[in-house]
């Protein structure tokens, strides 16, 4: 592990000189290490030196050891957004000695520093800020001169110009684009900035005694297209998620080339073989191209020169940092590259990510080994590793799938990984793709391995968050993951099934159509009664006003047919046109397939797209006034949105009421990954109202018959531990049955490689006796027929309750 942040400091026999005490605030005079002299005008107009610069000096008689230690600036008059920047140092001043922090370098001047003794990419103001000597090197909070003088890891500070944060009566004066403020030779500290420093021409001195002219200077070789500049990758990456240097123009950065990717979003990333002490700075970064193919090769040893951004796959997501319109010398070929990070339990931390009352979490100071999405990120760019890696989610159409570096971490049955909690997010799942175009990517299920070494620059998208870019990809290992088949049902059982069909129409190809049947023919075993979600009209995504299904409904059931299952009827409610969500005219709806020779249908006409259905007590029991019919249609609850199917049935003669749904879908919801911490879950609001109108129709059902047989079920798009969940079985009316399995086992779908249940079966109290099950077909595999798995509960009726 790399050292902290804060290391101690040591009196060693073998040191070349005794090391100095912490020192107090910056309140008590300091009589050692001290701001020797600030110039922030480097560069600007009228400037001869091309970089701003901080001189720190020693009056002491001891070397000052820094390591640990930070340079930070402030602007003068800090907004309540103002953010101490940060620069780190290492090394130690010399008794009487100077040392040398380089920080921005403009466009003008013409002179360069002397060779830096550390260098940042601090931007300071020509005229007025604060600069302050920091025991440590995580951000300071303060922004007044009492709550700074408090503040016991100041060693040393100097504020200038018309500086809110000071020392003593005032700030120094005079500094200007051809002006720094200085100490006098002594670096007397009386604690007074307008007292203690002085205007004059800059006069930059390093740790070698060097003056502008007299060392090699800050600018490796201005002249010299072959020697790299000041800045550095980790100067550009920084300790947060954003780059400090974003919007600025970097020259010369060396680095090599370590991934190239040649399609969609095209550029190379570029690694420094020399990393800085900081576990917070990357030191990996993507140089984006844009539509040039890029032309270096991975091992190419190169300068980069461009402009830094931060580019936001989505609004919500995390940035990407990037170094955008390159000019790229390439000085060698063929070099060995950076070691690569390993990606296993042991480096990724559990905790998933740090949170900020639903805010940004983007100037936070990264912890790497305290959350796992810090730790991604503090390694963005950079070439990381994994061996041996379990897929927990499959491959798709665009070249992806998942694997897992944490191999017992929430472990299902059939080599998943459940989701479980909002509370508790898997921290070991990342998202794989290949940067090899001349390869098939391959079609892994879950359970499968890749075998051997996965290697490449760790990136971000929105899909997924933190991906590696595989430039070698393990060999995948088929462990043979097989499709579930339910049992049949017994000659008492009803068996009533839920399955998202994903948006099938009539338009679709006859091998959709074929695949989907074989799931309720074979894998579901021809139940009794069928609720499908996602039913398109007859023309599918066009959109001119047809809003019936028939002619889909008639090629599914001779599919059903062909493939050895029952002839199938069907009911359902057609809507309005583009009223009910999903992609704009299919119109999906939600269908009743039912067996007609082992179940009836009751009919009462009379329900349309606009007009509800309701219950009423007889002295048979609760009965509809509508089937098949919606549950209060017009409802504020349903804009835009699916509204729910009520059927009514008769199974040896015993009535069972049979609700369809498909709540509205997740989004718009602020990503698990993403930089506003913890997510906004928006789309919940809209599904806990739906599950509220649901509730109370199952709640009016049973006022008029308490062992009224309810099964409700369908794409509720959203968890078992959910507030849309907790909603829906309010006060007892439904039982969720997925929580009566064993917990690694509920789950029916699969996304970012997370196990997880969107789809249910509930029933109500009089539902004593059944058999539960969610049949495994799609969402674990590469080749799928939908993205849901169905799912199936056989009740045996004649011993549920009676009314």
């Amino acid at each position: 592990m790399r050292r902290a942040a804060y290391p101690l400091i040591s009196v060693s026999a073998a040191s070349a000189f005794a090391i100095t005490a912490l020192p107090a605030a910056y309140a008590a005079p300091s009589a050692t290490a001290v701001i020797a002299e600030v110039y922030g005008g480097g560069g600007n107009s009228g400037a001869t030196l091309t970089r701003d610069f901080v001189e720190l000096g020693n009056a002491g008689s001891a070397a000052y050891d820094l390591a640990g230690y930070s340079v930070q600036y402030l602007p003068g008059s800090p907004s309540s957004s103002s953010q101490w920047q940060v620069t780190q140092l290492t090394g130690s001043i010399a008794p009487g000695g100077r040392f040398l922090v380089a920080e921005a370098q403009g466009t003008g001047g013409t002179t360069a520093l002397p060779t830096a003794d550390a260098t940042g990419s601090i931007a300071m103001s020509a005229t007025t800020g604060t600069i302050a000597l920091v025991s440590g090197s995580t951000a300071l909070t303060c922004k007044t001169a009492a709550d700074c003088a408090a503040d016991g890891r100041i060693v040393d500070l100097v504020g200038y110009g018309t500086a809110v944060v000071r020392e003593g009566t005032g700030p120094a004066t005079g500094a200007s684009n051809t002006a720094s403020v200085a100490r006098a030779a002594t670096l007397a500290d009386t604690d007074d900035n307008a007292a203690d420093l002085a205007s004059g021409t800059p006069s930059p001195v390093n740790s070698a005694g060097q003056t502008p002219g007299s060392g090699d200077g800050d600018g490796g070789g201005d002249d010299d297209p072959t020697q790299p500049g000041t800045v550095r990758v980790h100067d550009i990456q920084g300790t947060t998620r954003l780059s400090p240097l974003a919007g600025q123009t970097v020259a010369k950065v060396p680095g090599i080339v370590t991934g190239v990717r040649t399609s969609g979003s095209k550029g190379f990333w570029i690694q420094d073989p020399t990393p800085d002490a900081d576990p917070r700075t990357s030191e990996g970064v993507f140089v984006y191209t844009g539509s040039a193919v890029p032309t270096v090769a991975v091992g190419d040893s190169v300068l980069v020169s461009g402009k830094v951004s931060e580019y936001y796959p989505s609004s919500t997501s995390q940035s990407v940092t990037e170094i955008g319109s390159p000019t790229t010398t390439v000085l060698s070929s063929g070099n060995a590259l950076p070691a690569a990070v390993t990606l296993d339990a042991a480096a990724v931390p559990d905790a998933y990510i740090p949170t900020a009352d639903g805010a940004s979490i983007e100037s936070l100071a990264l912890q790497p080994t305290v959350y796992a999405q810090d730790f991604y990120e503090s390694l963005e760019g950079m070439r990381t590793t994994f061996s041996d890696a379990r897929v927990v989610g499959a491959s798709d159409a665009y070249g992806e799938l998942w694997v897992t570096v944490k191999p017992d971490e929430n472990p299902t049955p059939r080599g998943g990984t459940l989701y479980s909690s909002y509370d508790q997010p898997n921290t070991g799942g990342i998202e794989v793709m290949s940067l090899d175009t001349t390869t098939a990517f391959p079609a892994a299920d879950v359970g499968d391995e890749l075998s051997g070494t996965t290697t490449g620059p760790l990136d971000y998208s929105t899909y997924g968050g933190y991906n590696v870019q595989a430039t070698q990809l393990g060999t995948l290992v088929d462990n043979g993951l097989k499709r579930e088949v339910t049992r049949r049902q017994k000659g008492d059982e009803l068996a009533v099934a839920t399955y998202n069909v994903e948006n099938l129409d009539a338009l679709d190809d006859q091998e959709k159509f074929d695949r989907l049947a074989e799931g309720v023919a074979v894998n579901l075993n021809s139940p009794d009664i069928v609720a499908l979600e996602e039913i398109q009209d007859d023309n599918g995504a066009t959109d001119d006003g047809t809003v019936t299904a028939e002619a889909t409904l008639k090629r599914f059931t001779d599919a059903i047919r062909a493939a050895g299952g029952p002839r199938y009827s069907w009911r359902y409610i057609s809507p309005e046109n583009d009223q009910d969500g999903g992609e704009p005219g299919g119109n999906i709806r939600q269908v009743f397939l039912f067996n007609p020779k082992r179940v009836s249908f009751t009919d009462r006409p009379g329900g349309d797209a606009t007009t509800g259905t309701s219950v009423v007590k007889t002295r048979k029991g609760a009965q509809l006034t509508y089937s098949p019919g919606r549950i209060d249609p017009t409802s504020d609850a349903w804009d835009s949105s699916r509204k729910p199917l009520v059927g009514e049935f008769v199974f040896h003669g015993e009535t069972v009421f049979v609700v369809a749904n498909h709540f509205t879908s997740k989004g718009g919801d602020q990503p698990l990954h993403g930089r506003y911490q913890p997510p906004a879950r928006s789309s919940e609001t809209q599904r806990a109202a739906q599950a509220a109108e649901v509730n109370t129709f199952v709640k009016s059902l049973l006022a008029a018959d308490k062992n009224a047989k309810a099964v409700v079920l369908g794409d509720l798009n959203d968890y078992e531990f959910s507030r849309t969940v907790t909603t829906l079985t309010d006060g007892g009316v439904l039982k969720p049955l997925i929580t009566t399995l064993p917990a690694d086992q509920r789950y029916t779908y699969v996304y970012d490689g997370n196990s997880q249940t969107l789809d249910h079966i509930l029933t109500s109290p009089a539902v004593t006796h059944l058999d539960y099950d969610v049949v495994h077909i799609n969402a674990e595999f590469a080749d799928q027929a939908s993205d849901h798995d169905p799912q199936i509960v056989r009740i045996d009726v004649n011993k549920c309750g009676k009314h």
